[in-house]
């Protein structure tokens, strides 16, 4: 299998898989959830959330859906299969179109996007300013990167700056930049050949330097323990929370399917995290499983726009 359709591919499916059991705060509400109901692409139910820290984003979403992270990594991909290489502008532009009035996304908007289509949405596009994006350090800023990355076929160098220009469009946050490009480098020495422990720690480097103690002390941690990983670093959506749960999952668990289902037990803003863990263990599995793909087809099967993402692929 394709290592690069598996990066894309394994974060859509991540992200809808995890859509049902999106910010609930409450670990043991999961498992009870699990239980009952099981873990991977349920109905989104405000039941769920009832006498316990969370929210209720996706009460008109179904399952098989994607949050607008998973829209976000899907919009990338379209925009790259039009005009081949990222193109700053044009991405503005169809961002704009999509979240803003009047556009086919209809669910929850963060306050990112909110703050982003403020700063796009009376202006002509001539006149988008290069760092239009919201001074956040939330998971928007890595939702657009597994396209990128993996159909990226310069220097790596050259995808740092790349990286930069994507994410300051809806991040302007220098936290938020590094996180991205720590992110972009893994997967990138993932989808060529790199086996994943060693891309994760090469790619500190990148991290900057309120991230990259951070991340090496989940990386310190050699047994999966994604719940305590958690309560350490924080549930919630701002990127030094949350990527430390990320790498530490993706080093310890075994396969696609382990991970995508520890990240959703663990809880909080577990899709803000799915899209870069999905994207480094379908990636990781392809490279080093060949011809296997590492994702289930029962849950390629289940993600609503799976061949919108599928016929984008194949033009890839």
């Amino acid at each position: 299998m394709n290592s690069n359709i598996a990066a894309i591919l394994g974060a859509l499916i991540a992200d809808s898989a995890t859509l049902g059991l999106h910010w609930i705060y409450d670990p043991k509400r999961i498992a009870e959830i699990e239980t009952s109901k099981g873990l991977v692409f349920l109905q989104p139910e405000a039941s769920h959330y009832a006498g316990i820290k969370g929210y209720f984003a996706h009460g008109g979403k179904a399952a098989g859906e994607s949050t607008g992270y998973g829209e976000v990594c899907l919009l990338m991909l379209l925009h790259l299969v039009k005009h081949g290489n990222f193109n700053r502008i044009e991405y503005q532009i169809e961002y704009r179109a999509l979240f803003g009035s009047g556009g086919t996304f209809i669910g929850y908007i963060d306050a990112p996007t909110r703050l982003t289509l403020h700063t796009l949405s009376s202006l002509d596009p001539a006149a988008f300013p290069v760092a239009s994006g919201a001074d956040d350090d939330q998971f928007l800023s890595l939702a657009a990167l597994p396209a990128l990355v993996a159909t990226h076929t310069d220097a790596l160098e050259v995808l740092m700056k790349r990286v930069d220009e994507m994410v300051r469009v809806t991040n302007n946050n220098d936290i938020a930049v590094t996180a991205a490009q720590c992110s972009a480098a893994a997967l990138f020495e993932i989808l060529h050949g790199t086996p994943i422990k060693q891309a994760l720690a090469d790619a500190l480097q990148f991290a900057g330097d309120t991230l990259r103690p951070l991340l090496e002390q989940a990386l310190a941690v050699q047994t999966m323990d994604s719940i305590a990983v958690a309560k350490h670093f924080g549930f919630g959506c701002h990127v030094p929370e949350g990527l430390p749960v990320v790498f530490h999952i993706a080093q310890c668990a075994p396969d696609y399917q382990t991970a995508i289902k520890a990240n959703i037990r663990t809880g909080g803003d577990n899709c803000g995290r799915a899209i870069m863990l999905g994207a480094f263990i379908a990636a990781h599995m392809a490279k080093q499983g060949g011809s296997i793909f590492p994702v289930p087809l029962e849950w390629l099967a289940r993600y609503r726009k799976i061949v919108v993402a599928a016929d984008a692929c194949a033009k890839l």
